[in-house]
């Protein structure tokens, strides 16, 4: 592979040259974890560091499925560390630098091993450049779904819901590690590349290619990055309040997508009046072929569709931008905090549009009336939505609806002004950060005022089907 020159990021450049002072031969570090201990990934992280920022450069021909790439993390050492691990599945490590110089590294299982040429001082900021090649596999969930690089009809598309980024990047990949992105994507002229954020630059190579350069601004779980690559039709705009709007659209799925997709900028100004304002510079949706993949992700910025999606898929995944992506949660444990919120949406964008309440709903589900709802079947009670157990069940029903039920029995019990400004002040509080169960909790009291313990008790925490009250 051929490395291009790339502009590097200067505020992270010079916290480099800040720290660059404290470092030396005299350096003590240890082996930073191979792991974080996640209740239900407890391999998925790292120790010892925190990424601030990944600068990926990815070089992908979908004729034969080849990905050449380069990866830069920057990050700052917790301790000292005579070595640290990065989360990379398949692919070849091709040579690894930090801070500049030639590094051992070794490989066992989805551990990629980096020892430094000097250990690393506490406090140090720094840079490691990885570079790797291969055609990147999907990696295969505890429940049998599929994520990481996926193949589609007329290119790929990278979704990493929970684990399956290190399917096509190195990284510290868990949820409690959140860090700024820039990537570039060169791929055959003819195609279009989309990523995150913002689209910064669009070249012609000069050789048959195009070079596509995105940034994100804001910070991003890995889990939420994405890359797709296929021959789509892009659209622009801006929400009523000016957020930018970039939309790729697989050309067969254009006619069924359009009467969704342009509802997206009500949808956007919709959620900033009941869960405050839009967390991100841009929003925007990449709707692949029909049945390229299993499920629909909300991406940061820019949600995953598989096939053109109906308007509450639309909704619940646009939701996340503020549950789940800008507050993120601090382990797989608390995924309720982001599926909960985003069906309870679903539900407020119903009852505020003419449809059900939110109160009907979950009366459904109580009385088990699918003519009411759909999704009001047997199994929404399996186990409380703070406490699945295990990883193959992180996307059960329970996550979802009842703990969209948790939400309305908080405002069943303090009333709508509460409750809605509840919602506001938790993403507003923990806006483009990290959040457990019990952040959520205490924040609910202390907002409210009210003891809310029967609620956490019997709906969050509790076993077995809650009393029809």
């Amino acid at each position: 592979m051929v490395n291009r020159a790339r502009s590097r990021v200067l505020t992270l450049a010079a916290l480099i040259a800040l720290t660059a002072a404290c470092t030396g031969s005299s350096v003590q570090g240890r082996p930073g974890a191979s792991g974080l201990r996640d209740p239900y990934f407890p391999k998925a992280g790292n120790g010892g560091y925190q990424v601030e920022h990944y600068e990926l450069d990815l070089d992908y021909d979908p004729e034969d499925g080849r990905l050449d790439a380069t990866a830069v993390v920057t990050a700052r050492a917790e301790q000292g560390l005579s070595s640290f691990n990065l989360d990379l599945s398949g692919l070849e490590v091709e040579g690894v630098r930090v801070q500049g110089a030639g590094a051992r590294f070794n490989r066992t299982g989805n551990e990629l091993t980096v020892r430094p040429a000097e250990d690393l001082a506490k406090g140090e900021v720094f840079r490691a450049e990885v570079d790797y090649a291969g055609t990147p596999k999907p990696v295969v969930d505890p429940d049998g779904s599929h994520e990481g690089w996926i193949t589609t009809g007329d290119g790929a598309v990278a979704v990493g819901e929970p684990v399956g980024s290190m399917g096509w990047f190195p990284g510290n990949h868990h949820p409690s590690d959140k860090a700024l992105y820039d990537i570039t994507l060169t791929v055959p002229k003819g195609y279009e590349a989309v990523s995150n954020g913002e689209l910064r630059s669009r070249t012609d190579t000069g050789d048959g290619r195009t070079e596509f350069t995105w940034h994100s601004p804001e910070p991003m779980a890995s889990y939420l990055v994405t890359a797709a690559v296929g021959k789509f039709r892009v659209t622009t705009g801006r929400t009523p309040s000016g957020v930018s709007v970039y939309e790729a659209v697989a050309p067969e799925e254009s006619a069924a997508a359009a009467p969704v997709l342009a509802r997206l900028p009500e949808v956007v100004e919709w959620g900033g009046r009941r869960f405050g304002p839009y967390p991100f510079s841009t929003a925007g949706s990449i709707v692949l072929p029909q049945d390229s993949l299993e499920y629909a992700l909300e991406t940061q910025t820019k949600p995953v569709y598989p096939g053109a999606p109906d308007e509450e898929t639309l909704v619940h995944e646009l939701a996340h931008q503020w549950f789940g992506n800008s507050v993120t949660p601090r382990s797989w444990q608390d995924m309720w905090l982001n599926e909960g919120f985003a069906t309870y949406a679903e539900w407020l964008w119903s009852e505020d549009h003419g449809g059900l309440s939110a109160q009907r709903r979950s009366e459904a589900f109580l009385a088990g009336d699918a003519s009411v709802d759909a999704q009001a079947r047997p199994g929404w009670d399996a186990f409380p939505p703070a406490a699945p157990p295990g990883p193959d069940h992180v996307s059960d029903p329970p996550v979802y609806y009842r703990g969209a039920m948790v939400l309305q029995k908080v405002r069943q019990e303090v009333g709508d002004e509460a409750f809605f400004a509840l919602l506001r002040g938790w993403a507003a509080e923990h806006r483009h950060g990290n959040a457990a169960t019990a952040d959520f909790t205490a924040y609910a009291e202390r907002a409210t005022g009210r003891d809310l313990g029967r609620i956490w008790d019997v709906w969050l925490h509790g076993a077995g089907r809650p009393p029809r009250t």
